[in-house]
């Protein structure tokens, strides 16, 4: 992997937060006695604390989980403002091999060769092996992307098709044409990391403008395209299954349900004891009383 790319990827990871996230980012890291935490998602973009905040908690030594990340969902007051945070929590190791697509999962490399930011590292160490790791996801995504997009074309045509065929690997509730707001939010993002990533990862091409040509053998190109159809047939089944995970692993899982159905609906739902220990089943009492106070 060759110096350019991982400087730039150094100084993308080193994009503005907000304090606050900052400091939830260094309460969760210290806490779970963690490597490093990744702040991403819409409000890295904005800079927003409403809504949920998104980070990825990574840990040292061996995976323990067979299915990760594990997810938690957990709230802090600060005076009038109600602080919300998803966190996923996984090893940093599993995180880099899944970076650099040696494992069957889509979604690491797809989601962060997206923007992310360092929030938290506990150590340079740790800082240069996530700038790593990240770096190896844009190197998996722009080979994929070399593979399923045009035989010419502007980097946006190349990114555009490698989105479109993840989001169809996955169960994701998006509209169609998501990959392309993708583009445009994140539009400095993007411009210039495709060369960047081609370069680092052995792949030639040719520049003729703003056109690209990448030169990938018909050999390569099916090897690639083989490797993309075995994680495309498993991605479904591997969502199913963290979510049937999740359905019972989820922390926080009742309180974050009942904030999302009071900002979609209108309508507060009551936490009880009962529904903080067991949300599943108390998912269908909860949506009939929705159901009725709406009608």
């Amino acid at each position: 992997m060759s110096g350019p790319l991982e400087g730039r990827v150094a100084r993308s990871l080193e994009a503005p937060v907000a304090g606050q996230v900052r400091a939830i980012a260094a309460r969760l890291g210290e806490e779970a006695g963690a490597r490093a935490v990744l702040f991403y998602g819409s409000n890295l973009r904005t800079g927003s604390l409403e809504g949920v905040l998104d980070f990825y908690v990574l840990l040292p030594g061996s995976q323990v989980e067979r299915i990760w990340p594990r997810v938690s969902y957990r709230e802090w007051n600060e005076g009038d403002l109600t602080l919300r945070a998803k966190i996923a929590t996984m090893a940093l190791g599993t995180f880099a091999r899944a970076a650099l697509g040696e494992s069957r999962d889509t979604t690491i490399w797809a989601r962060f060769v997206q923007p992310s930011a360092l929030a938290w590292a506990a150590d340079a160490t740790a800082r240069r092996e996530v700038t790593h790791a990240v770096s190896g996801a844009a190197i998996t995504a722009a080979r994929l992307a070399a593979a399923l997009g045009p035989r010419e074309g502007r980097a946006q045509d190349f990114w555009r098709a490698l989105f479109r065929a993840t989001y169809r690997a996955e169960f994701r509730v998006e509209k169609p044409g998501r990959e392309n707001d993708i583009l445009s939010v994140n539009e400095a993002h993007f411009d210039g990391l495709l060369p960047l990533a081609w370069e680092s990862g052995g792949i030639d091409f040719e520049r003729r403008g703003d056109v690209l040509l990448p030169r990938i053998a018909d050999g390569e190109r099916k090897a690639i395209l083989r490797w993309w159809g075995l994680r495309r047939r498993l991605g479904k089944p591997l969502n199913l299954l963290r979510l049937v995970k999740a359905s019972t692993t989820f922390e926080g899982a009742a309180r974050y349900a009942a904030w999302k159905i009071e900002r979609h609906t209108g309508v507060p739902v009551e936490l009880t004891p009962w529904r903080e220990r067991h949300p599943v089943l108390a998912a269908p009492a909860v949506l009939w009383r929705v159901w009725r106070q709406q009608r």
